[in-house]
């Protein structure tokens, strides 16, 4: 009885409902994983991917690391920094999760600490990746190193981020720089950039 009744369920749900019911849930919990949402609709993970295809073309939503996510609504590409517009594919993309559970991203730590600097209050974590390992951390207990004699071809003045003090002063002893950590670089970001304009190279 109870499988007919989700057979029934299945074909009554047309996918145009079933994305708006994606769309609901993903504005109410910010973050879905697919098998959550297959099981919720009691159809396939493929049919989710099918539903989820024309919601990703739209900009509506995006993959991340943790499943599926309602995209802002500032209309900027997904793939461009926020702050600058550069492309962000960088490994050294720096995301802001914001309270009502959105992502902003930005191409580079620089990018990344300006931005938050901006919207403060609104975020809840910055998540950067270490220089080195290339793991996730948290930018608000990260270091910092800036301006170290390293050509990245990114902002001006350039920002890498470590997760330990020891790391960056290690690298610090081979590439120079300024090491900092998260008031102390939005601090010197700021101050390097009065009269430049914009933090394009």
């Amino acid at each position: 009885m109870n499988l007919a009744h989700k057979e029934e369920r299945t074909i009554i749900m047309l996918p145009i409902d079933s994305q708006q019911q994606i769309l609901t849930w993903l504005e109410e919990e910010g973050t879905l994983r697919v098998s959550d949402i297959s099981s919720r609709l009691e159809v396939s993970e493929m049919t989710v991917y099918r539903d989820l295809k024309p919601l990703m073309e739209a900009n509506k939503v995006r993959k991340t690391s943790n499943g599926i996510s309602a995209m802002q609504a500032e209309g900027i590409p997904t793939d461009s920094c926020v702050y600058c517009l550069k492309t962000t594919t960088s490994r050294r993309a720096v995301q802001l999760i914001k309270k009502d559970h959105t992502i902003e991203q930005t191409c580079c730590p620089h990018c990344g600490l300006l931005r938050y600097k901006d919207i403060k209050e609104d975020v809840m974590q910055i998540l950067c990746r270490d220089f080195l390992t290339d793991m996730t951390i948290s930018g608000k207990t990260a270091t910092y190193l800036i301006d170290a004699d390293l050509n990245l071809n990114c902002c001006q003045p350039q920002v890498i981020s470590f997760e330990s003090r020891k790391q960056a002063e290690q690298f610090q002893t081979g590439f120079g720089g300024t090491i900092c950590t998260l008031p102390q670089a939005i601090t010197a970001i700021s101050r390097d950039m009065q009269g430049s304009g914009c933090c394009h190279d």
